[in-house]
């Protein structure tokens, strides 16, 4: 019995490890209770660790992240083979110095950016918090299952089910910006079996258990269920879940149980870190890294060679200063050989750029500095800034070949103009909106006379009959409609209601929402404010048999104020821009949205006053659905009412069929005839277009419906699946009201900097969700598509594999480049394609037909797509052509696009800050693309490609090479050690680190007035693999007339090594700060600083260590060399012609490629120069480059 208890137990306990969710229990009843016996004691406390190492951990655990990078094993190993005597070249702990230092640098950044991580926990660890029975207590004291106390202002320390809110409507104001960015205030209601307490909440007599989904960072979904001790399930959402770190706002105080504490809350597992991409121009520099390391191979294997062969040339009798093996016996030849070809991995080393990736590093900061002190990128209306929170792409910006945007908001303001409407089949212009600043062009509407007198016109007669009990069925259609056209424009929303001056407030004192109500979501269908009790009202009612639409005398206004609203206007808070504009509009024409609860919204009519619609259910908007559904009891008539809006696309597949043949059936098919009619019209005008329908749902109907829609709602696993499900079940044989078209202006300077951009070779994508007329005609307005012929592909209702194929033959008529063929050339064509046909175009059988047709056109427009579409298209032009993407767009939807693309730009508008958090860059406008990339693109990567290459010159500068043919291939240098080790390191390194931040090879007015410039890095013209090899080549001839000209020069004296060697070290540096000189395009002091920092480094060091080493290298040694070599005239000859004549002809060959202009951008700028010399009349310069054919630089020296 005990085996099989303990079988039992282990088999619970295996379950238990195994669930899909979790179960939450109050702590306050298990306060008594051991440890083990206490249900929540799985789960995580609320301690947070965001730091890597430990004191203990720091050394083993930063190395082993160090030593991940290949080049710093390189060169341990490097330093290692030091250590052994019979490969030993330099002095053991000398060779350690240049890695140390790279490890060391690296490590103290490491522990300090921990250490700044540490305090940091420690601060919030330690911050207060009330809990139930244990007081004021430390954030990581708090345990899931304990009940918080939360105050006005507070953060919240984990994640917490709100159970209980001083607010009298139950809501909980919070702000969320440090999860999404956002700063306006959300709310928050309290679990609703909860909302009906007689008394305060006390944790003592709570008994319910709960039970949720797992730990995860969906910050937008919540689902689980409460039990209560009856056996009664209540569901549980996003809006009931207060999230770790979001502030308590204009709340005295809320009551939570904790559901997820520490690591396990949302926001904490969405901290994953900097964002971290490999830019293109890394990845060759890897290449050619290892083409260094084989050239480092072929001349270690060159000299071993040549060691054996001088060696087996004496044969049998050893000379005499001949290296004997450590055993004191002689060393055959090939054994020799082998010792040697490890001796020179070890001289040689300085071939690899130990400091180039540290290098990198330091230059792309201060790239990012540079960028975010431009002026011109900064946006007075926003106060906004650009943001770079890439800090390793920065070189990105120059090679781009795609740019995918979105268009609403990101082309255009997303500042919305209600523009036009059509109500029962009639048109109602409202040209004269919008006239105003554009900062309030929503709220400025100019009603329509004959619109408004029949909203009064209908009031009126509502009134009338509801004080005689009419049927609503007397009043005439048209007018029906028109009333309930501005009532689904005022509460088919998420707008709420706010006071003026105050507008996170209450309005008046009321009890009336007064902050934002939830974000929508990916599935945004939200909680039925109060399923149950409406249930049983519903039976209830059905029961008594109360008749529908008559017109009840007395108006439920329970939410309304009792007094006079507050002086002045009331403003609406709306998560979007399109919702504000009609909201707007319809108070416009009298029918205000009054104020916004959890479970009702208050609207005021003319004649009417007040009415409280009770809200049942929110089926919120979603990219899917493309609509927005709402539940209401009809205060006038006591009826279920389903009110829609959404895209013309989706709602007019669901308008119901018409009657047969009688007056009404004919009424409706001429309503909807003329409303597509008006639809295509506001279309081709380029505006937005919404349908507004509704729907009247018999209590038997709703009562079926209701019972399903519960069920999905508390149901744990696959609940967006069955709320979507049943949404679709409701929104059926609507009932079509009319129309809306609202104009979405195009953002200033959009057109020049898409003139612009294309001038720069770059392709221009726009990925839109709108229909395919609004989206032409604001591609047109901003000279994406010209009026010139464009192809639209399978625009038909069904499209279908052949029809694309059909499509495509017709397309691909004579002088277009088949799909296969290379090089494309660009038509003066516009590829138009919308959501259905591209999900067809996307399949792989036809993926290449498509890329091969819009690669072929000037632009390409894809309308109507999805989310998921827009981040396929960007990631299959990147994989299959293999070009650089960018993808730029400003809302949620965006995201997917964003992250897929090489390089994603947020830009921070009017729908949130989830595009700009998702984001590499982030800009306020579209027209600040231009410099980003023109300019600051350009210089990024011009100076880094130019850096990188510098760094393979320098060190490539092998003079030992050349020394070994006089020493019998031994290992033996005649330079000291000290010099060779730091050269590189410290001696030349700064010159270039200044160069790479601040050279700018063309001035930024003209690379903004010359487009075609920005084709040097699209085409890589900078950085091409055959560059690589010239600058070796180019080294190891500067090498050559740097060891030779001292050779000849000392030939016959009778000086030592190091007076010999020490020159040859000093002749080097000039030689490579003299190229640096020459190449760099803009001098500033910090140039001329540097270059005087090096040398004057150089032979500070020289002199002091020449005059207090008299016997370092006995029997000879570098005491008073730099002394007695500064007195010597011939020093300082060959410091003079040593560095010409290693120039020389290098010189000579950029000036045959400046003749020659061999690249179109170098033509481009020639013809520019000329033009504006011509223009001016006198002799200017190029910003302030050196002359106009300074950036006409010879490419295959790498400058």
């Amino acid at each position: 019995m005990a085996r099989e208890g303990a079988r039992g137990s282990r088999a619970r306990k295996k379950g238990k490890k195994e669930s899909k969710t979790r179960v939450v229990h109050s702590n306050v009843l298990h306060e008594r209770a051991k440890g083990e016996e206490n249900p929540n004691r799985h789960y995580a406390d609320n301690k947070i660790k965001t730091t890597k190492y430990t004191l203990l951990s720091f050394l083993p655990k930063n190395l082993f992240e160090q030593f991940h990078r290949f080049a710093n094993v390189y060169f341990v190993f490097i330093a290692l083979l030091n250590f052994v005597p019979a490969l030993s070249a330099f002095q053991p702990e000398l060779s350690l110095a240049p890695v140390l230092f790279i490890l060391s640098v690296t490590a103290i950044k490491d522990l300090w950016e921990d250490y700044r991580r540490h305090r940091s926990d420690k601060e919030i660890n330690h911050m207060d918090c009330l809990v139930y029975s244990r007081y004021e207590k430390y954030w990581k004291e708090v345990r899931v299952g304990d009940f918080i106390r939360l105050r006005c202002n507070e953060i919240l320390p984990a994640d917490v089910l709100l159970l209980s809110s001083s607010d009298p409507d139950h809501l909980c104001h919070i702000e969320t910006a440090t999860l999404d960015g956002e700063t306006n205030l959300k709310q928050r209601q309290v679990v609703r079996s909860f909302i009906d307490l007689d008394c305060e909440f006390d944790p003592l007599k709570y008994s319910s258990i709960i039970e949720c989904e797992k730990p995860n960072n969906d910050l937008n979904r919540f689902r689980g269920y409460i039990i209560h001790r009856s056996g009664r399930r209540d569901g549980l959402y996003k809006e009931n879940l207060l999230l770790r770190g979001c502030t308590i706002r204009n709340t005295e105080e809320a009551v939570g149980i904790v559901i997820y504490a520490g690591h396990e809350t949302k926001a904490m597992l969405n901290n994953n870190g900097p964002r971290y991409k490999r830019s293109k121009l890394e990845r060759q520099m890897n290449v050619d890294v290892f083409w260094c390391v084989v050239i480092l191979l072929v001349m270690c294997l060159f000299s071993a060679i040549g060691h054996g062969l001088w060696l087996f040339q004496y044969g049998d009798k050893r000379p005499i200063f001949d290296v004997l093996s450590p055993e004191g016996t002689d060393l055959s030849p090939a054994l020799s050989a082998i010792y040697l070809f490890l001796t020179m991995v070890i001289v040689f080393q300085v071939l690899i750029p130990i400091s180039l990736f540290v290098s990198i590093e330091i230059v792309k900061i201060c790239q990012v500095y540079i960028i975010h002190q431009d002026v011109d990128l900064y946006d007075e209306e926003t106060d906004s800034h650009l943001q770079c929170r890439a800090l390793n792409i920065t070189e990105d910006l120059g090679q781009m070949q795609y740019i995918f945007s979105d268009k609403t908001g990101t082309l255009t303001e997303n500042k919305m103009v209600f523009r036009r409407c059509t109500v029962a089949g009639v048109e109602y212009s409202h040209d004269a909106n919008g006239e105003g600043p554009r900062t309030t062009c929503e709220k400025d509407i100019t009603p329509d006379p004959q619109l408004l007198d029949k909203v009064n016109e209908c009031s009126s007669q509502l009134e009338y009959m509801r004080y005689h009990r009419q049927p609503l069925s007397q009043l005439p259609s048209e007018l029906s409609d028109v009333l309930d056209f501005f009532i689904a424009l005022t509460i088919c929303n998420t707008v709420v209601v706010s006071s003026p001056n105050q507008p996170r407030q209450k309005v008046s004192s009321s009890s009336l929402a007064t902050s934002r109500s939830v974000p929508r979501a990916s599935s945004s269908l939200l909680p039925s404010p109060s399923a149950d009790g409406t249930l049983v009202r519903l039976q209830e009612e059905h029961t008594a048999d109360a008749p529908e639409g008559i017109l009840r005398p007395s108006v439920l206004d329970t939410g309304g104020a009792t007094g006079p609203p507050e002086e002045g206007e009331l403003r609406y808070e709306a998560e979007s821009p399109d919702e504000a504009a009609l909201v707007y509009a319809a108070r416009a024409y009298k029918c205000a949205l009054a104020g916004r609860l959890p479970d009702q919204v208050t609207v005021e009519l003319p004649h009417l006053g007040k009415l409280a619609f009770e809200l049942l259910h929110t089926l919120g908007f979603d990219s899917t659905r493309k609509r927005m559904s709402v539940v209401v009891r009809h205060p006038l008539t006591d009826q279920i009412t389903v009110y829609t809006k959404g895209a013309d696309s989706v709602i007019m597949d669901l308008i119901g069929p018409p009657a047969a043949d009688d007056t009404k059936g004919k009424r409706q098919r001429k309503i909807l005839y003329k409303t597509q009619n008006y639809l295509n019209q506001y279309a081709a005008d380029g505006l937005r277009t919404l349908c507004i329908a509704k729907k009247v749902l018999s209590k038997e109907d709703y009562e079926i419906w209701l019972k399903s829609h519960l069920a999905a709602e508390t149901a744990i696993h696959g609940r967006e699946e069955l709320l979507f499900e049943s949404a679709l079940r409701l929104e059926t044989n609507l009932h079509l009201l009319g129309a809306t078209g609202i104009e979405d202006r195009l953002q200033d300077g959009v057109p020049e900097t898409i003139a612009s951009l294309r001038k720069a070779g770059l392709q221009i994508w726009v990925l839109t969700g709108d229909k395919q007329e609004t989206a032409i005609n604001i591609a047109y307005a901003c000279k994406l598509l010209h009026y010139i012929q464009s192809k639209f592909l399978c625009n038909t209702p069904e499209p279908s594999n052949r029809a694309f194929e059909d499509d495509f033959t017709a397309f691909h008529a004579p002088g277009l480049p088949s799909p296969a063929s290379t090089p494309f050339l660009i038509h003066q064509l516009g590829l138009v394609i919308d959501g259905k046909t591209l999900a067809y175009a996307l399949e792989k059988s036809l993926e290449d037909r498509f890329l091969a047709v819009a690669r072929s056109c000037r632009s390409v427009l894809c309308c109507r797509s999805t989310p998921l579409q827009k981040s396929m298209v960007v990631k299959l032009v990147r994989n299959k052509l293999k070009v650089m993407t960018l993808a730029i767009g400003d809302g949620a939807n965006d995201v997917s696009m964003i992250q897929v693309a090489d390089v994603g730009v947020g830009i921070s508008g009017q729908e949130g800050m989830q595009a700009v958090m998702a984001s590499d860059f982030a800009l306020p406008r579209f027209q600040y693309l231009q410099k980003l990339l023109l300019v600051h693109g350009h210089w990024c990567y011009s100076r880094l490609a130019n850096m990188i290459l510098y760094f393979f010159y320098k060190n490539a500068v092998t003079l030992i090479f050349w020394y070994q043919f006089y020493c019998g291939f031994s290992g033996s240098v005649m330079i000291d050690q000290w010099f060779l080790i730091f050269f590189n390191l410290m001696f030349s390194a700064f010159p270039q680190l200044i160069t790479g931040t601040l050279d700018k090879d063309v001035s930024a007015e003209t690379l903004q007035d010359l487009p075609q410039l920005y084709m040097n890095g699209q085409n890589s013209e900078e950085y091409k693999p055959y560059m690589f090899w010239m600058n070796m080549i180019d080294a190891f001839f500067q090498s050559l007339v740097c060891f030779f000209i001292p050779y000849f020069a000392y030939a016959d004296s009778d000086v030592d090594l190091f007076t010999w060697g020490t020159p040859i070290t000093s002749l080097a540096l000039f030689t490579i700060l003299l190229h640096l000189g020459i190449e760099t395009k803009t001098w500033t002091w910090l140039n001329w600083a540097s270059i005087a920092f090096s040398i004057g480094l150089f032979f500070s060091v020289a002199l002091c260590y020449h005059s207090s080493c008299p016997t370092c290298f006995s029997p000879s040694n570098p005491y008073w060399t730099m002394q007695r070599l500064l007195g010597d005239p011939l020093f300082y000859l060959i410091c003079v012609i040593t560095p010409v004549s290693a120039l020389l002809p290098r010189q000579v060959a950029v000036l045959q490629c400046v003749l020659v202009l061999n690249t179109p951008s170098q033509r481009s700028l020639h013809i520019y120069s000329r033009d504006l010399i011509h223009a001016k009349g006198i002799n200017t310069s190029i910003g302030r480059a050196r002359g106009p054919s300074s950036p006409a630089r010879c490419k295959w020296v790498g400058s």
